[in-house]
């Protein structure tokens, strides 16, 4: 590893936010009193935040004094991670990666987009709206050749690039425009180009019973014999019925109470918003909620435990991931802004 040092011109005067402390306060709670040193890597990334993408050497200090840490230890760990920059960096800070996939399918001609637009490696753009760094793999293989760029919106992967796309990119970036993140190309995720090829058909997991997409008129059927015979389908159901022992019927649970059902068969209430502005939406999820009868923000700020778990089931998506991606605090958020 290469000798990584603090930036030579540092900042006359910085201390870290009353935000920043009490973030910082909050992970130093997690550790008993005496390894409340712990907390170290975690206080480092949130005063990285804090100073804009980078670690002035005050910051270091006033992290010491908060952990009861000699100051050299401190210096110590942030000087081996490279997740830490220490010197200022652009405003969309691009971590390249080089590693043997990414550079198989054509990193370096990436590298060449990034070394004509804004420099060698650790270089600012003159505007200061961008910089670079190569790094090693970040664990996107199946989506090479990729970047993680970090702003103040987050630190997100840009996946499956080409030199135009990246270029592209750049200009968005650079120009303040919304960007997607994810596959730059038709890409979902790691799928095939064009969608997904396998695992297409129903599954024995669902319900021989009728359900109803939250916010739409429309009715979905789904059958748990798929496309057996109906003499089969007659058979293994009676087998099915007199090998299962008769239990006691329990009162029905109470429904919960689903949305207001507010459009029927497409938008009637102005442009759709984009639904890609929700983290974990991409081109392909807003497509099949649009299918659905889902267009507006308002919509899925509606949605309840009953609801999230029913749309999950209907379009096709990883149990969990709107609640872990936060799909209805996102959407609340934006529909009051919309």
């Amino acid at each position: 590893m290469s000798a990584r040092r603090l930036a030579i011109s540092q900042p006359d005067n910085f201390q870290l936010s009353a935000s920043a402390k009490k973030k910082i306060a909050a992970w130093v709670k997690k550790y008993p009193k005496d390894r409340q040193r712990s907390a170290l890597i975690p206080a480092l990334w949130i005063a990285q935040k804090d100073a804009g993408g980078w670690i002035p050497e005050a910051a270091l200090r006033e992290l010491g004094d908060m952990l009861d840490m000699p100051y050299i230890r401190v210096y110590e760990v942030v000087t081996f991670y490279t997740m830490f920059n220490l010197e200022p960096v652009g405003e969309h800070h691009i971590q390249l990666c080089g590693t043997t996939p990414c550079w198989l399918r054509g990193s370096d001609a990436l590298i060449e987009v990034l070394e004509r637009r804004i420099g060698p490696r650790g270089s600012v753009s003159s505007d200061g709206k961008l910089s670079w760094v190569e790094v090693e793999c970040l664990g996107a293989c199946a989506n090479a050749p990729m970047a993680q760029i970090s702003n103040n919106k987050g630190d997100d992967y840009y996946e499956d690039l080409t030199a135009e796309t990246f270029e592209q990119l750049l200009d968005d970036l650079s120009a303040g425009k919304s960007v997607n993140h994810g596959p730059q190309n038709s890409r979902h995720t790691s799928e095939p180009e064009g969608g997904n090829n396998t695992l297409t058909g129903e599954g024995p997991y669902l319900e021989d019973k009728l359900v109803y997409l939250p916010n739409t008129a429309k009715k979905t059927k789904m059958s748990v014999h798929g496309g057996a015979p109906k003499a089969k389908r007659k058979a293994a159901t009676t087998t099915k019925a007199a090998q299962k022992p008769k239990v006691q019927k329990k009162a029905p649970a109470k429904k919960a109470a689903k949305p207001k059902v507010i459009y029927k068969g497409g938008p009637t209430d102005g442009t759709p918003d984009d639904l890609k502005l929700i983290k974990g939406i991409g081109p392909k999820f807003e497509k099949d909620l649009n299918s659905k009868g889902i267009y507006y923000f308002r919509q899925i700020a509606a949605w309840k435990v009953a609801d999230v778990k029913m749309v999950e089931e209907l379009i096709d998506s990883i149990p969990g991931r709107i609640k872990r991606d936060e799909w209805v605090k996102q959407a609340k958020s934006l529909a009051k802004k919309a």
